[in-house]
């Protein structure tokens, strides 16, 4: 099977201080890599290089493009990378602010995601988004409300809507439950392991928490100090750690 992303040693650094180093790994399509470790491992340093939202200062992310094949987006133009982010990507952040319009309506949010991959007929648009507004369980009678009269779950599922309307092949996330209430991660997880295998999606999932790899994730690399220390099947790296830090990460010795 080709791969859907290829990571080469990529190599962020901020000064003297290591960003990630010499990280690399292969994605497959329909395949969720989970990556884990404490505030500072490079984690997001990592996804944000991944994503074209940081440039590395050094390696390659080849990614299987539609009409070219392997690609190195690191080299891509910005245009390029835009097309991407509008298509092939979608990036889910922890805060849903920085993922949605908040002067914009909830199926204007959902429907500017349609038109910037040429949707233009505004009935067909307007009942595309009313229709994820239901698969992420947002009432149709919410479309016209405006994501700040939203609470924080309901602008979450609306970020993932927006994000997944366009079936994009990848998926970047990070933090999708951070700051969430217990009762609302589990509601927004259920919701996203069920889109995850209905769409097959490939997904790359930054948290510190590990039951939200352990729910979404089918492989995981542990991060500290910006380095991979650890990597493996999910179940396997949680159910028998094998570096000392993941030991600690498993064992809640250490706060993450």
């Amino acid at each position: 099977m080709t791969p859907l992303l290829k990571v080469e040693n990529i190599n962020k650094f901020y000064g003297g201080r290591i960003g990630c180093a010499d990280v690399s790994f292969t994605l497959y399509p329909g395949e969720v890599m989970g990556i884990v470790g404490e505030s500072g491992s490079g984690k997001s340093t990592l996804l944000n290089c991944l994503a074209g939202q940081l440039e590395p200062d050094g390696g390659r992310v080849m990614f299987d493009t539609r009409a070219e094949g392997m690609k190195d987006t690191v080299s891509m133009s910005e245009p390029e990378r835009r097309m991407l982010g509008r298509t092939d990507w979608a990036f889910v952040h922890q805060n849903p602010r920085d993922g949605l319009r908040m002067g914009v309506s909830a199926g204007g949010n959902v429907g500017e995601r349609l038109m910037a991959v040429g949707a233009r007929h505004y009935g067909d648009i307007r009942g595309k988004a009313v229709d994820w507004l239901d698969r992420v369980e947002i009432a149709e009678d919410r479309v016209d409300d405006r994501p700040s009269a939203f609470s924080g779950g309901m602008q979450q599922r609306l970020q993932i809507a927006r994000n997944l309307v366009t079936g994009p092949r990848l998926v970047f996330m990070d933090e999708p439950t951070g700051g969430l209430d217990v009762s609302v991660q589990a509601r927004l997880l259920d919701l996203l392991r069920g889109l995850v295998r209905q769409m097959g999606l490939s997904a790359i999932i930054v948290t510190h928490d590990l039951a939200v790899v352990r729910l979404l994730a089918d492989r995981l690399m542990v991060m500290k100090s910006g380095h991979v220390v650890e990597t493996g099947l999910t179940d396997q790296v949680l159910d028998d750690p094998q570096h000392a830090y993941t030991q600690l990460l498993v064992s809640s010795v250490l706060q993450v």
